[in-house]
């Protein structure tokens, strides 16, 4: 406890640090405030009754940072920018050049890469902002438009949403922390009071025990995503003695620590992402004037409206995501050539292919137990929600599960800044 007390101290005596934290709490004011202005014609009474037990839109509104359910000009949040960079990552396994850009060309490429999936998030924006109002519009909340408005509001939700990515990338830049993650986190704290106000006003003394085992759960999955987050597997790794003069360099032993959840968070997000946008877009395409679409989008709507296909949907996509991210940041091939280069060497491997095979190996097996259980805690909300008939649930297990990821990432970053100004 006295560590944690004098870290905390370091880190508001250190003049560099102290304007990096206040430079990101500045910046998530400022997006507190553009998620506070609505756009033109917003019906709140209709939106409040919009919103109320609808699932779907409270998962949504998560991505939003909150956003969303004061249908604010930043109302699409970080959406768009994660729907692009999702894309960009799936389009490198099938274009060698964004391959090669992403993890050969150093920091030059992957500028260069997540400046293709800013572009690529403007055109998103485009077709999110308007899917939206057309749905909207067909719900109510907001009034018919003459094409002047429909282009306002389009000009404005879509700058609402660049803006917000670029405040996500300023504080990736000069603040602390993933500036996205950041966001989100901060959408979902920001709407805690609300949630609390509406539990307690809602209180039954007879369903006490379910909040009780609601608490004793959320106790379970905030250790579960602390220990995953932290477990590691070191493989030793030995550096070979050279002798340049009168010297002797190297001849020490130290470990590569591969972490069992070495994607963090982003499976959530990217599982997330791709459940809630076809569902957008069927909502959508169910008002059509076409019969046929509306019976296909009502059809495939009913499917993912079931929890229990939606829930081994969910299970299965943050399961691939979480090899699929893991294959695209973390490449044995290249840990084999860097230590290969520097003299060091797996004691009982061969250096090269053997090296990436032993690597590729002992990741994939890391991978499998953490992907298991990111997934297992993923859904387990959402089956209690199918089991006790409360949809909020599934909301708040999800949003617990990010803001565990990103609080431990954080005091991550945070921690290494203060020993290198310690060092």
């Amino acid at each position: 406890m006295k560590d944690f007390f004098n870290k905390i101290a370091l880190v508001f005596q250190d003049k560099v640090l102290r304007k990096r934290i206040f430079f990101t709490l500045s910046a998530l004011v400022l997006f507190r405030v553009f998620a506070a202005v609505p756009i033109a014609g917003v019906d709140h009474a209709k939106l409040a009754q919009f919103f109320a037990g609808n699932e779907f839109f409270g998962l949504l509104n998560i991505f939003s940072g909150g956003g969303l359910s004061q249908l604010s000009i930043v109302m699409l949040g970080v959406g768009p920018y994660i729907t692009a960079s999702i894309i960009m990552q799936l389009l490198t396994i099938m274009v060698p050049k964004l391959k090669e850009m992403y993890q050969e060309e150093g920091e030059a490429g992957r500028r260069r890469f997540a400046q293709y999936s800013r572009i690529l998030s403007v055109p998103l924006s485009i077709i999110q902002s308007f899917s939206f109002i057309k749905l909207l519009q067909n719900q109510q909340v907001l009034g018919q438009l003459t094409s002047l408005e429909m282009i306002t509001n389009l000009l404005v939700i879509t700058a609402g949403s660049v803006l917000l990515m670029w405040i996500g990338e300023l504080i990736s830049e000069y603040g602390i922390g993933n500036g996205v993650s950041l966001i989100i986190f901060a959408g979902i704290v920001a709407s805690l009071p609300t949630t609390v106000y509406q539990v307690a006003l809602s209180f039954e003394a007879s369903q006490l025990p379910l909040y009780l085992v609601f608490a004793v759960v959320a106790m379970v999955v905030i250790v579960g995503v602390v220990i995953i987050t932290e477990a590691e597997r070191p493989i030793p790794v030995t550096y070979a003695k050279q002798v340049r003069g009168n010297r002797v360099y190297g001849g020490t032993s130290t470990y590569l620590p591969l972490r069992i959840n070495q994607a963090g968070v982003i499976p959530i997000i990217f599982a997330m992402s791709i459940l809630l946008f076809p569902q957008m877009i069927l909502r959508f395409l169910q008002n059509a004037s076409n019969v046929t679409l509306q019976s296909i989008s009502t059809f495939l709507l009913d499917i993912l409206a079931n929890s229990w296909f939606y829930a081994i949907a969910y299970f299965v996509l943050v399961f691939v995501f979480t090899y699929f991210y893991t294959a695209v940041t973390f490449d044995p091939d290249q840990i084999s050539t860097n230590l290969q280069k520097n003299g060091a060497f797996i004691p009982g491997v061969r250096p090269g292919k053997s090296t990436s095979d032993h690597i590729s190996r002992i990741l994939t097996r890391l991978t499998l137990v953490g992907a298991v259980f990111l997934g297992f805690i993923a859904v387990l909300p959402l089956v209690m929600s199918g089991m006790t008939g409360i949809t909020a649930v599934s909301v708040g297990g999800t949003s617990l599960l990010i803001v565990v990821s990103v609080v431990i990432d954080l005091i991550k970053k945070i921690d290494a800044q203060v020993s290198i100004r310690e060092y």
